[in-house]
């Protein structure tokens, strides 16, 4: 495949290239260095620094998938197509979710990706949790489950079960869609089982957040005090539903008005979309304004957060970046989350970029390059610790993000 090409179907695939000058310059292939993280990196100054002033009791990254192809008894599905030469936006897809885990691409991978994130996990301290992901299926308007339209299937049971086998390490967040008959039981039953919130990726699994036929659950989520984690902004990394409408952030309005607490993924950093507040009219602007004209409305102050991941990736550290990083009126709302396994996904990440940007010091380059072929998960939270953006940097509350998910327990 020439190299055009496969910028282009990497992009489609979730990997939001940028210009050639960032590309690839750490190599497609994450190199996996399965040994511990080397002592001059554990204690280097820049990973010292980045801990400074931060209880890692409060340290739960929200944004931890949890993936496999199903070869366990975990219930996990993966379409086949993701397999298949003849779909190479999905083959491309599956080929480097799987290298970000540093996982082959025969037996064992369920256990293989949990036994990972343990090992990638150590070296946080004490206290400091993943946020497993459950992923519903694509479900039609009747509420009906589409198998064929489903990039992937992570059970609720599964997601809950590696949280109870690990306590000291996971928390997780069921993924329930909002049409199925079932939906308030399945709720209960999530909250019952332990969940801290509820995931939604509306392109992809076929849900809008706008709808009256979601009222029902809000209800619950509300009375329960259990957050939405919704994607918002286009959809690159996810096949599925692709309608991409419902990633509009402005339909995140009616949870918001039911009380429900909403953290929008990514902050909708990325994409268009349709200006829904100032109708009749078919004007489309970036996601990331629609966001933040909401961040600015008092009335969701307490209710409306922001989410970190995904948000240093070379497609979205320009403008949205900056105004994140420098705008400390929104800090309080903003969490931090990684996308695991994305941040171990080469292409996806440029410090040269963020460096020739000024918004890192070259000095960390280096470190941060290294770190990351040992530890994405690590270099995500150094990564986000070490921007300097005008002088201003994200404080250490950003990552002390178990403050919205207590749900009063």
């Amino acid at each position: 495949m020439k190299r055009r090409h496969f910028i282009s179907a990497l992009a489609l695939a979730g990997a939001g290239l940028a210009a050639y000058r960032f590309w690839p310059e750490d190599g497609f292939v994450n190199p996996c260095q399965e040994d511990d993280l080397p002592e001059h990196l554990a204690h280097h100054p820049l990973v010292l620094a980045a801990w400074q002033g931060i209880n890692a009791e409060k340290l739960w990254d929200c944004h931890v998938h949890l993936v496999g192809t199903g070869d366990s008894d975990s219930g996990i599905y993966m379409n086949p197509n993701m397999s298949k030469l003849a779909y190479p936006v999905q083959w491309v897809q599956r080929f480097f979710y799987l290298n970000a885990s540093c996982l082959k691409d025969a037996g064992s991978v369920d256990t293989g990706f949990v036994e990972r994130l343990l090992q990638l996990q150590k070296v946080f301290p004490a206290g400091a949790k993943l946020m497993l992901l459950a992923f519903d299926y694509f479900h039609d308007e009747q509420g009906n489950r589409v198998v064929d339209a489903s990039a992937f299937y992570t059970p609720n049971a599964y997601a809950q079960r590696i949280a109870a086998a690990h306590p000291e390490r996971f928390e997780w967040i069921a993924s329930i869609h909002p049409y199925r008959a079932d939906a308030v039981e399945a709720l209960l039953k999530a909250v019952e089982g332990g969940a801290r919130a509820v995931k939604w990726l509306p392109a992809a699994q076929g849900m809008d957040p706008a709808s009256a036929k979601c009222d029902a659950f809000y209800r619950v989520m509300a009375d329960h005090d259990i957050p939405l984690l919704s994607h918002a902004g286009t959809e690159l990394a996810v096949k599925g539903g692709n309608i991409e409408d419902f990633g509009n952030p402005l339909r995140l309005r009616r949870p918001l008005e039911q009380g429900v607490k909403v953290l929008t993924a990514h902050c909708a950093s990325l994409g268009k979309g349709l200006d829904l507040d100032n109708s009749p009219g078919n004007r489309h602007v970036d996601n990331f304004t629609l966001f933040a004209r909401m961040m600015d409305e008092p009335g969701y102050e307490g209710r409306l957060f922001g989410e970190l991941s995904a948000v240093t990736q070379v497609n979205r550290v320009r403008n949205d970046l900056k105004t994140l990083v420098t705008r400390t009126d929104w800090q309080p709302r903003l969490i931090n989350g990684s996308d695991y396994p994305l941040p171990g996904v080469m292409p996806l990440f440029s410090v040269k970029q963020l460096t020739q940007l000024g918004y890192l010091e070259e000095s960390a380059g280096a470190t941060l390059v290294e770190i990351r072929r040992y530890n994405p998960l690590l270099f995500d939270f150094v990564l986000k610790r070490s921007l300097n953006i005008d002088g201003k940097s994200l404080s250490p509350g950003v990552f002390e993000s178990r403050r919205v998910f207590e749900n009063g327990r």
